[in-house]
């Protein structure tokens, strides 16, 4: 692609008329842009061409999936004409640049171009709103040459309802290729399907809209089984990546005694940061949102009289009051480098998580404030925690061609994970790993509860997928609010080397061979949630020296003394170099990693391991 050569007068001519004119010449109304008055054009009409608009308009109005849309229209317009290299560039409106959304014949390194109105050819032409055709691409100036066989060039913008929102380009290796005739028919493409793009777009829009309700909901549901405040709001902070990229966030709450706000949560760029100023009611952004109850989104802070500097480098920053029963409890505050980040679809995505967390902290320190108050019960706590570790499964399967080995590390209090091995006969057993939410008794009576049912139904020998339906179904008859568990069950089969997996939420185990490990990506909803549903099941085929490595939450949430958590890359680090020992000596050696990093820091969650080996 080029940046068009402004005063070439070899060029001026192969500048066509803007779309509308174009088609009105196709529909015999051509106007020619002079002041001499119009004059009938008697219009000729091309069968082909005729063809050929009645196939756009049929492909047009049956999909409104934009990938599938953007397919079409390239395997159309390549049966008019014959190109090599295709694109169609859509403009970001909040950027005002264009950004390759489908190409054929590119290099893939060019999809992340970024191309501002007014550069090069389709810069141009979205700026002037006028199709370019240009014959030799060499002669124009400042050509940027992304892929050095192209000649000529076709580019012709996508307009509907009076605004440009991208360009069709076309390319060729020959030097004339294109005619007047292909731009003709390019030009009519482009006027039928900006109005296309735009509908899929607002679909899509639509859409992800929905995507981010069900993503709420199953926040809401996670941050309600939650009731300890800390990790609570930790999890929180995890949790709305999935719904913002932001790059700093605070969770301040309201002191109400003192009338101050205090820092809670604090991550600046991935990592947790303890700011210890406590801010006045009035101060800062955060503070008109505490104080007016509302959403403060300020596009660039260095504007905002308001502003009070945490962060230097931050340039956007929206604040969502926590509203509890009409009373401001906290705020939830992110921050961004780049200025008008934040946009209408974040504020309503963080106004509707806002307030199910507001209730679910008053909730959690509720919640906190009773179980200090239940310290006597320690030694009753004690007492259940050994009954629970009686409940894990005395011994490991037997088979020729693998080996299983469990490690099992609990918190200081009882808690929700269960493993067990079920062995349906000699060439199959099963694993299955568990946590259920919450903590403490219930989370460990519910974890017994699961661990009952599943080992009442294991003489039916059934299918990972069938099992958790099973569970799921003994569950609901068995409801309680607010309380549900994640599992993974696998069965291992020693005489065709398979491992058959189905998860309900639960972490994605490892798979490694050799020195690649990666991540199982085995998805579900978790057990006693909903009252009916059913599980995937993947088949992996194995060899000997293969390892599946299953854990809990516990292992990647663990936590250092500075607040880091062990995560996803030291687990892949540890597993990778120790996946040559034993499945007993692999599982250790994932403990004694996470142990050396949390130092001496208590655990807060139970730590489990499972190892399944081929041999």
């Amino acid at each position: 692609m080029s940046e068009e050569q402004q005063g070439n007068p070899q060029q001026q001519p192969e500048q066509a008329d803007g779309a509308a004119q174009a088609e009105h010449a196709w529909e015999g109304d051509y106007r020619p842009a002079s002041a001499e008055a119009p004059r009938p054009v008697q219009a000729h009409v091309d069968p082909l061409q005729t063809e050929f608009l009645v196939r756009l308009a049929d492909a047009l109005n049956t999909t409104l999936d934009l990938k599938t849309l953007l397919e079409r229209t390239a395997s159309l317009v390549r049966a008019v004409i014959d190109y090599k290299i295709f694109a169609i560039l859509l403009i970001n409106d909040r950027t005002n640049d264009l950004r390759m959304r489908f190409q054929i014949g590119h290099k893939p390194e060019i999809e992340r171009l970024r191309i501002r109105m007014g550069q090069g050819v389709v810069g141009q032409v979205a700026q002037t709103r006028q199709p370019m055709l240009l014959n030799d691409v060499s002669k124009a100036e400042n050509y940027i040459n992304a892929n050095p066989e192209v000649r000529s060039e076709l580019a012709v913008p996508l307009i509907t309802k009076n605004k440009v929102i991208g360009v069709i380009d076309i390319q060729a290796e020959q030097l004339n290729y294109f005619t007047q005739e292909h731009k003709h028919l390019l030009t009519l493409t482009a006027s039928r399907i900006a109005g296309a793009i735009e509908n899929a777009r607002l679909y899509t829009r639509v859409a992800r809209q929905a995507q981010t309700l069900q993503v709420l909901n199953e926040i809401s549901r996670e941050i309600t089984s939650i009731l300890d405040p800390d990790e609570l709001l930790e999890r929180v902070g995890q949790l709305i990546r999935r719904l913002i990229d932001y790059q700093m966030l605070s969770i301040w709450l309201v002191n109400e005694r003192d009338q101050v706000m205090e820092n809670r949560l604090a991550i600046r760029f991935g990592e947790r940061f303890n700011p210890q100023e406590k801010l006045p009611l009035d101060r800062g952004l955060v503070g008109a949102a505490v104080t007016e109850k509302r959403v403060i989104n300020v596009p660039d802070v260095r504007k905002d009289p308001r502003y009070h500097m945490v962060n230097p480098d931050t340039r956007s920053e929206m604040a969502v009051p926590l509203v509890y029963k009409g009373r401001s409890i906290g705020v939830l505050d992110i921050e961004h480098t780049r200025g008008h980040f934040f946009n209408e679809d974040h504020e309503r995505a963080l106004t509707t998580l806002a307030g199910q967390l507001a209730i679910s902290v008053e909730n959690a320190q509720l919640y906190q404030r009773v179980a200090q108050q239940e310290q006597r019960l320690e030694r009753d706590l004690a007492m259940a925690r050994e009954v629970q570790l009686r409940l894990l499964p005395p011994k490991k399967p037997q088979h020729k061609r693998a080996e299983f080995a469990a490690k099992f590390l609990p918190a200081r209090t009882i808690g929700g994970d269960l493993y067990d091995f079920l062995q349906y006969d000699a060439n199959r057993s099963a694993v299955a790993l568990g946590d259920v939410s919450g903590k403490a008794a219930p989370a460990a009576l519910y974890a017994a509860l699961v661990s009952g049912i599943m080992r009442s139904v294991a003489a039916r020998k059934l299918a990972p997928g069938a099992m958790l339906k099973t569970l799921n179904d003994a569950l609901q008859e068995r409801k309680l609010d607010s309380q549900y568990v994640t599992m993974l069950f696998a069965l291992w089969n020693d005489e065709n080397l398979t491992v058959q997996i189905a998860n309900a939420g639960s972490v994605q185990p490892l798979f490694c061979r050799g020195e690649e490990i990666e991540t199982i990506q085995a998805e579900g909803f978790p057990l006693g949630m909903f009252p009916s549903g059913t599980w995937d099941e993947f088949n992996i085929s194995t060899q000997p020296g293969d390892s599946v490595v299953f854990f809990s939450d516990g292992i990647v949430d663990a936590q250092n003394a500075a607040g880091e958590m062990f995560g996803n890359d030291r687990l892949v680090a540890c597993v990778k170099k120790n996946q040559h020992k034993t499945a007993s000596k692999l599982a250790e050696s994932i403990l004694a990693e996470v142990t050396r990093f949390q130092g001496k820091r208590d655990r807060f969650d139970d730590e489990t391991v499972v190892v399944l080996r081929v041999i």
